[in-house]
């Protein structure tokens, strides 16, 4: 037996009391805060409730109460629960109608409708449990990332109307439909979220005559004068809804409740299409006949509506349609568009070398290079895709993870110069093949296997393939069998992420080269080695970039339509020459040439956060995350596009999100805590900064953020330690100047730190134009001239 941990779902042995990946408490036998008398508005993690229901974490609050995520012991599922507060709970008019109005919204039962499941009283604290769904309300993503496009407004809508079709069919009407109480769950289905003040349309509630129930914002006009209400007060809200994903605001706006509601009856709102020219005048007719303050001048029922946006949706072309549909979004330039979607699994080594793994990686990572050009097909990253290694997990369970409706899985053996090679082709949906082949081939095939193996993937997906796709599909940078065999060593090595693993990398490209002086790839891979050394192995920058510029440009020389190896040049003039026009041009030439790979996404990112463009940033970032999913690196880096935003809280959320994937990795840890100092909580900071130093092995920037936090929390001899070991470290390794900087600075010493904000100038300290965004205080350069006039000659102003 196992036991199932109710936060993470992580499978513990029986025993355990606590989940061996989150910490979580577990089991019966876990001391649990004590049973209370009463119970507060407020519950603790780790609560039991009710004897029954054991807190998680608290989802949020709202005008009826806190809302927890919940795991029921008795029915072994994790459950949202609604806590209602006592001034509500005080009228027993105001449970009677809950009881009356939740069994009316049991009733419903459809996809895009969340469950709810009943009203219960503890020790004189009265509750409401329902389906918990996890994902992001509505509202949050609107304020995130601003007008939606156009086609996801309306997948989103018509989702939407499904659900209210099904709960006005039953006499269900919502009455508090709103952007928060819209739930996008992890796979981009819709949830409409709290029927609990729903009302019958076959009975007479018992809300007294005048009384308003609703959001200000979105309260239809018979609602504002406390009038019975019907399905046409829903689509009233709805309309609503829709403007506020279209236009990314709601119509009218107040300084109080009231001014708001008195618009809804008396105030006509701006078109749709005045604030947003990409929204079509049909739907921005649909939207205000939605808005209409006749209830008789509506639509008079949801399904009307639903025929109407399909009749919108049709107009899009099937290239708008996709392109809009994406989750998050997409950027000025990458212009996303995918029809299918694949991960490629790493092969089996059945080979009696176990040497012979980076063969069988190898193999996999040129089908997935080759594949990532095709414009219409979303294909997992290496990083995702290789995270199933030797776990034997359901390819149903791998699909879902990843997001992918296809998956190809394959086994490589060899033997002297033969091969045997199998692969497979898995619908993810059933787990069924829809292709396989086995090759039996010399080694001289290899490049011909892969070619097959890749139009066979196409053929199969029934993806149609552009003339330049067929061409970078089959086309191969080398005839040398061993120059190849070393180029899959050397990526092998890159991927270690370590000094030694680096070291072995430029080796082996380096052996590579002297097989073929003319393979692209190879010089790739060495501005690859080189970018990740100035990145994360502390080498000083006139050590790396110079070199990660020079490989790149060679690649180019080779073949111009590499993408990548513009995104590498892109990101040398953002970190390392600060010249933003040449950077942006490469990072634009990068994504019109394969908007495909992840690591371009994150690098233009970079980019668009040191220029300020925290909007453009958060939306690279976040497609970077849809083709590399489970990658700890680029989801962290989401977070700091967040962060850089100066949107705490949802950066925190990413980034304990990251942190269940990977509890151990260092950098979440320091973002997190760089979050918790923009929000003032700087005990939580000097949390995260410790835990982020100590999984770093005491990082130089790791250290500097912690002793930068223990001198605003006052323990400046924590803090001295730390800055007099850097000062010692700094003889025999590279510690960049902006450490020394900010060390200096939050010792009040500004006459050092300018020494070393110079210093960090001549030396282009990559941390230094990422400095200038920081939105945290005590971490921005001063507004000095000084200052001011080492970053305007270096070029940063």
């Amino acid at each position: 037996m196992s036991t199932k941990c109710p936060k993470c779902d992580t499978e513990n042995t029986e025993d355990s009391q606590f989940c061996k990946k989150c910490a979580t408490p577990l089991g019966p036998d876990v001391i649990q805060t004590e049973t209370l008398e009463t119970y507060p508005e407020e519950l603790t993690t780790g609560t039991i409730f009710a004897d029954r229901y054991q807190i998680i974490e608290e989802l949020g609050k709202g005008g009826m109460g806190r809302v927890y995520k919940a795991y029921d012991t008795k029915i072994k599922e994790t459950i949202a629960l609604k806590l209602i507060t006592p001034e509500i709970a005080k009228d027993k008019r105001n449970i009677e109608r809950f009881g009356n109005e939740i069994k009316l919204a049991r009733k419903i039962r459809h996809k895009n409708v969340c469950g709810m499941f009943d009203l219960g009283e503890e020790k004189g604290t009265h509750y409401i449990t329902m389906e918990f769904v996890s994902g992001e309300d509505l509202r949050s993503l609107i304020r995130r990332i601003g007008q939606l496009p156009i086609g996801k407004s309306i997948s989103i809508s018509k989702q939407i109307c499904e659900g209210l079709t099904e709960a006005h069919r039953l006499g269900v009407v919502h009455r508090d439909l709103k952007s928060n109480n819209i739930m996008i769950d992890k796979e981009g289905n819709v949830r409409i979220m709290d029927f609990g003040i729903a009302r019958s349309l076959e009975t007479k509630g018992i809300t007294g005559a005048g009384v308003m129930i609703g959001t200000p914002e979105y309260m239809s006009p018979e609602q504002v004068e406390g009038k019975e209400v019907n399905q046409r007060s829903d689509i009233y809200s709805f309309g609503i809804v829709l403007y506020e994903m279209v236009t990314g605001r709601v119509p009218f706006d107040g300084k109080t409740p009231l001014s708001i509601a008195m618009k809804h009856k008396e105030e006509m709102p701006k078109t749709p299409k005045e604030i947003n020219a990409q929204c079509p005048d049909n739907l921005s007719q649909l939207i205000l006949k939605c808005l209409e303050k006749d209830e008789e001048q509506r639509f008079q029922g949801v399904e009307e509506i639903l025929s109407e946006l399909s009749n919108i949706e049709k107009g899009f072309s099937a290239r708008e349609k996709i392109f809009s549909e994406q989750i998050d979004g997409i950027g000025k330039i990458g212009e996303v568009k995918w029809q299918n979607s694949i991960a490629v699994l790493p092969f089996i080594n059945m080979s009696a070398d176990p040497e012979q793994e980076y063969f069988c990686d190898g193999i996999a990572e040129e089908i997935i290079n080759a594949l990532s050009h095709v414009e219409s097909l979303r294909v997992i990253a290496r990083t995702s895709a290789f995270a199933f290694k030797g776990k034997h997990e359901d390819v149903r369970e791998i699909g879902r993870r990843l997001d992918v409706e296809t998956l190809l899985e394959g086994s490589v053996r060899k033997a002297g110069n033969r091969l045997r090679i199998t692969a497979q082709l898995v619908q993810v949906a059933d787990g069924s093949h829809l292709w396989s082949e086995r090759f039996d081939r010399n080694m001289e095939d290899i490049f011909a296997i892969q070619d097959e193996i890749s139009l066979a993937i196409v053929d199969n997906l029934k993806v149609k393939l552009l003339g330049k796709e067929k061409t970078k599909l089959s086309k191969h940078y080398t005839n040398d069998l061993e120059a190849y065999n070393l180029y899959l060593k050397g990526l092998h090595f890159t991927g270690m992420l370590t000094p030694e693993g680096s070291k072995q990398a430029i080796q082996n490209f380096e052996l590579s080269l002297q097989r073929d002086p003319n393979h692209a790839l190879t010089y790739y891979g060495l501005s690859m080695v080189y970018m990740a050394n100035a990145f994360w192995a502390n080498v000083p920058p006139h050590k790396a970039y110079p070199k990660m510029k020079e490989y790149a440009e060679k690649v180019l020389e080779i073949d111009h339509t590499i993408g990548l190896a513009h995104s590498i040049l892109g990101c040398f003039y953002t970190h390392y020459d600060w010249n933003w026009k040449e950077a942006e041009q490469k990072f634009i030439q990068a994504l019109q040439l394969n908007h495909n790979f992840a690591m371009t996404h994150e690098l233009y990112y970079f980019f668009l956060t040191v220029t300020e463009r925290h909007e453009e940033a958060i939306v690279e970032a976040k497609c970077a995350q849809k083709l590399d999913p489970l990658s700890a690196f680029i989801n962290t880096h989401v977070g700091h596009a967040f962060f850089n935003a100066a949107q705490y809280d949802e950066s925190i959320e990413e980034l304990k999100s990251t942190l269940i994937l990977n509890p151990n990795y260092h950098l979440p840890h320091y973002v997190l805590g760089m979050a918790y100092l923009g929000k003032s909580m700087v005990d939580e900071a000097v949390r995260e900064f410790e835990m982020s130093v100590e999984l770093s092995d005491g990082a130089p920037w790791e250290a500097m953020n912690l002793a930068c936090a223990y001198y605003e929390f006052g323990k400046e001899a924590q803090a001295e330690m730390l800055f007099d070991n850097l000062k010692k470290r700094s003889v025999h390794e590279y510690v960049p100047p902006m450490c020394f900087f900010y060390m200096h600075l939050v010792r009040g010493n500004q006459d050092r730190a300018i020494e070393w904000l110079k210093t960090a100038c001549e030396e282009h300290d990559s941390w230094l134009p990422w400095c200038r965004v920081n939105p945290v205080d005590s971490y921005r350069i001063p507004d000095e001239p000084r200052f001011k006039t080492l970053l305007r000659k270096a070029g940063l102003e």
